[in-house]
């Protein structure tokens, strides 16, 4: 009898256009395993009738024979993503009991394509962290153990779409990628993610963050499914002033793993003194595997990297304390109204009890950075800075076509441990926030495990636009690293 939830994307659209078994009994089998995985707090929000309203409505396509890209596949939807009649929280108290009269553009396109709704993946709050403890909603809690036995972090801010994927509570999802969240909880979770180049996929209709970083993204188990998911994701959209107006490639389609005449950048900025030892050793094997791929290697470097991380915690705040200034009581969410309080201090009461800490930080260094007598010293700043990190890859693409690093600087760390050092948790995007800073293309792939079984991801990050060239790596790599791990089921 086949588990249906071992199956990857490619494996069930193949498989309902055939017959070998129906989108509703693929359906039920991810709605059994979203209740049964309730304990990693994958889920903010179930939605079992709707994943099974759309297999039905492949099932039906199947007969008349007018089935679509994704007709069959349900997915899990990042919390982030507005999505009509079904409760939006950005795992947010000040948006809880939020229901959207209208849908993403992200979610309509895939809603379109076939796809079905499992339910709305846990977060951290407004995509705010890097090990999903930031969430409203409690904790995203990994479905990897180490030898320790200890709650491992999923990574963030795109913990529940990771750990949901990780443990066939889905067989894939959107995510989001600021400054790396999803690559970051891909790498944790042994999974792989991409993150497109910046206006490849509509930011309308996704709770804001830092509107010049975000960027929704694929996540699955495997390449293919990714290249899957984000052909259905891409497109043009007028309600999007940075959309790109360009066609969606056929990325499944020109899926190869042959590098011959690619030239593979290694960074030598990412290789800093006191580097994780796994970490380097996996990178060492990456850069391997892609020799015996064909590619030439080529060692590059990118000299304001050192720059990148403080950079863009000046920018991404920011931003944030811009976009999270609509939040205040008046027209939707969470509204706290103390007795005889006037209008400034029902915004206070509103704020303090609706954000959580990691927002109210954020929101109180974007503030400072953008006040008068400190802008130019810090914002503007920040902003010569990320011009120069981007030129930076810009005369790296000189040299070489791609590039090949790390993706994290460790294996995924348990539960709390960082909780209460800010600047510890935010050196978990060393490796990731430079290429979103220029608006990068990159991915990350499962590569090994570490001494204590935990996943370690590699990543690759392409010039503008070339996806297929960020596909076809990362296919290389999954084609040799051989990643067949899975968690244990514990929970």
């Amino acid at each position: 009898m086949t588990d249906h939830t071992n199956l990857t994307v490619a494996e069930i659209r193949d498989g309902v256009a055939a017959g070998t078994f129906s989108a509703r009994e693929v359906a039920s089998a991810f709605n059994a395993a979203v209740e049964a995985g309730r304990a990693l707090n994958a889920y903010i929000v179930e939605t079992p009738e709707l994943a099974l309203k759309a297999a039905d409505a492949a099932d039906a396509a199947r007969a008349s024979g007018d089935l679509k890209p994704l007709s069959g596949v349900p997915i899990g939807m990042k919390d982030l993503f507005c999505t009509a009649g079904v409760q939006t929280t950005a795992a947010s108290h000040i948006l809880e009991g939020f229901t959207p009269p209208y849908e993403s553009t992200v979610s309509a396109k895939l809603w379109a394509a076939g796809a079905g709704m499992l339910g709305k993946l846990n977060l951290d709050q407004f995509a705010m962290g890097s090990s999903n403890e930031t969430s409203a909603f409690g904790k995203v809690i990994s479905p990897w153990r180490d030898t320790s036995g200890k709650d491992l972090a999923p990574g963030g801010s795109s913990g529940g779409s990771s750990a949901a994927i990780s443990a066939r509570l889905c067989p894939a999802a959107t995510g989001t990628d600021t400054g790396g969240s999803i690559r970051q909880p891909a790498a944790f979770t042994g999974i792989s993610g991409i993150k497109p180049t910046y206006g490849r996929c509509s930011r309308w209709g996704i709770v804001a963050f830092a509107s010049s970083l975000d960027q929704a993204g694929a996540m699955a188990r495997t390449v293919r499914d990714n290249a899957i998911l984000l052909e259905a994701m891409s497109g043009f959209d007028a309600k999007d002033s940075t959309s790109l107006d360009l066609p969606v490639p056929q990325w499944e389609a020109n899926l190869s793993s042959n590098l011959k005449g690619k030239r593979i950048g290694i960074p030598k900025e990412y290789r800093p003194d006191g580097i994780d030892a796994a970490v380097a050793a996996q990178w060492d094997r990456g850069i391997a595997w892609l020799k015996d791929a064909g590619a030439e290697i080529t060692e590059v470097s990118l000299p304001h990297t050192h720059y990148a991380l403080p950079t863009y915690y000046i920018i991404a705040p920011a931003e944030a304390s811009s976009n999270l200034a609509r939040y205040d009581g008046v027209r939707y969410g969470q509204r706290v109204l103390p007795d005889g309080a006037g209008l400034q201090d029902m915004y206070a009461a509103t704020r303090a009890a609706g954000f959580g800490d990691e927002v109210k930080r954020r929101i109180m260094i974007g503030t400072y950075v953008l006040s008068a007598g400190y802008y130019d010293a810090y914002y503007t700043q920040a902003c010569k800075v990320r011009t120069l990190i981007s030129r930076d890859f810009e005369a790296a693409w000189e040299k070489c076509d791609l590039l090949l690093t790390p993706t994290a600087p460790s294996a995924a760390f348990p539960l709390g441990e960082k909780q209460e050092d800010p600047l510890a948790m935010y050196l978990n995007d060393v490796f990731t926030v430079p290429a979103s800073l220029a608006g990068l293309p990159a991915m990350s792939v499962p590569g090994g495990l570490t001494a204590g079984g935990l996943p370690l991801g590699l990543q690759i990050i392409g010039k503008p636009l070339d996806e297929q060239g960020v596909l076809n790596a990362a296919l290389a790599l999954e084609e040799r690293a051989g990643f067949a791990a899975r968690p244990e089921k514990w929970w």
